[in-house]
């Protein structure tokens, strides 16, 4: 079996290939192989893989290694792949710091898949996502497309549309808020055990967890009202405990950034960097002191303490302190993603919140009132057939307005990532909810054209190669 990595130079790639080494998931990969354009990170995260290789097997944690590849060309790494893990960042973290700025110099929120921010991100990555997933369906239309690429669901969208249901979008802040949830409660709360379950329903970072039942007992309202198990969820420590006390809901964390907007900016502004500049920065000083010419000692080591580091200090601005390691800790996207190619790839059923088409196994819309074809963050059931969305309650209306309005602006985006149309650009900047104003979005529109030399030639009718596509 033959995994590809895109965005092979990535950062966290070493935990991919971490959890395929150990047997994690019990499912064996013949081949990891990496891709990415930029040849000098490519180099240092192959150095560490294979530094880490060493280390699990001297230490007896090494299920079977498998045989790794790297390589600059998107044709050679796709082909005879049987899942592709889909993990670029167009324009590196240096793109990042113009999508923050561009957006708080406006007074707006500078984050990255929030906001102006993340639909900048978007606009130069769309177009990159859809050559992706041209190649895929060229060299090897039978894999199934994994993506965990920012801002997930309008990417995960735009791909499906060439590849169809093969494509399924991934994040671990769901999972995430629902294991604190279960451990509260004791209980495994998407085993499929009969009576125990939840409700989940939304957009990628924009989602909510509305039922908890245990035993056939509805148990969202009680934990809602304790204040001390609050304490134990982040969610609700980021967001208030009496807002979620008010929606009765448990939000995903990134609604902190909708619900405490001004704070959230005025935080960004008051810290000496942005996320996007410490990730530059930090990183740039990773690969400089761990690329194989540097001759460090440890690559491994080094990445270490550099993740531990970008871990704990994950959405800074919307904490007042570093964050808790039970927090931290969890299995992240990596083991997401492993779980969801074991299913398919063995048939074990597995229960997981997906990015997918807003269509359930038997047919029906999961929301009827969102287009069928738009991509839901839900609970799936996960086979050897495939991957197949369980219904969800009834959307209220000021969940659904969110949705429809964030969807609307991305769709707009993806239409000038296709087109080349400033007018669709224009719109998408300007009814953003985060945004909501045509002035706005002309300035945010201008700032990030003079920001992005990509979006400029996207917006202008040119094209160029990509570069500066990693792992995030």
């Amino acid at each position: 079996m033959k995994l590809t990595i895109l965005g092979g130079g990535g950062f966290r790639v070493p935990l991919v290939h971490e959890a395929v080494a150990t047997g994690a998931t019990g499912l064996v990969v013949d081949e990891v192989a990496l891709h990415d354009v930029d040849p000098a990170r490519l180099a240092t995260i192959t150095a560490v893989i294979e530094e880490q290789g060493r280390r699990l097997v001297a230490e007896g944690r090494a299920a079977r290694l498998p045989r790794l590849s790297a390589t600059t060309d998107l044709r050679e790494a796709v082909t005879g792949a049987d899942f592709v893990f889909s993990a670029i960042r167009v324009g590196g973290a240096e793109g990042r710091i113009v999508d923050e700025k561009v957006a708080l110099d406006l007074g707006l929120l500078g984050q990255e898949t929030i906001g102006p921010g993340g639909l900048a991100y978007a606009l130069r990555t769309l177009p990159v996502a859809l050559e992706v997933a041209r190649t895929i369906a060229d060299v090897a239309p039978e894999a199934w497309t994994i993506t965990f690429t920012n801002p997930a669901g309008i990417v995960t969208e735009a791909m499906r549309g060439v590849l169809g249901e093969r494509v399924v979008g991934i994040c671990d802040t769901p999972i995430g808020l629902v294991r604190r949830v279960g451990r509260l409660l004791g209980a495994d709360l998407v085993a499929g055990t009969p009576g125990t379950g939840i409700d989940y329903v939304g957009l990628n970072h924009l989602g909510w967890l509305r039922s908890v039942t245990v035993d056939g007992t509805e148990r969202l309202p009680g934990l809602l009202a304790d204040d001390a198990a609050l304490e134990e969820i982040e969610e609700a420590r980021l967001i208030g405990k009496d807002w979620v006390r008010a929606d009765g809901a448990l939000p995903n964390e990134y609604l902190y950034y909708y619900l405490h907007t001004d704070a959230a900016i005025a935080r960004i502004r008051s810290a000496e960097q942005t996320r996007g500049e410490f990730l530059a920065a930090q990183q740039g000083r990773f690969y400089d002191a761990a690329a194989p010419e540097a001759c460090c000692s440890s690559p491994l080591e080094l990445w270490s303490s550099t993740l531990h580091e970008r871990e704990a200090t994950y959405m800074a601005e919307s904490r007042d302190e570093e964050r808790r390691e039970e927090d931290v800790a969890g299995g992240g996207y990596q083991e997401v993603a492993l779980r969801l190619m074991t299913a398919i790839a063995t048939g074990r059923g597995e229960r997981m919140i997906l990015d997918v088409g807003n269509r359930t196994a038997s047919g029906d819309r999961i929301v009827p009132e969102l287009p069928e074809d738009l991509v839901l963050e839900v609970l799936c059931e996960v086979d050897g057939a495939g991957v197949h969305p369980l219904p969800v309650g009834p959307v209220e209306l000021g969940r659904l307005g969110l949705m429809s309005s964030l969807r609307s602006a991305e769709r707009s985006i993806l239409e000038a990532a296709r087109t080349g149309s400033r007018d669709a650009a224009w719109e998408g900047f300007s009814t953003h909810p985060l945004v909501s104003s045509p002035e706005l979005g002309a300035k945010l529109l201008a700032g990030y054209e003079a920001g992005h030399p990509r979006i400029a030639a996207l917006l202008s009718g040119e094209r160029e190669g990509h570069r500066g596509d990693r792992l995030r």
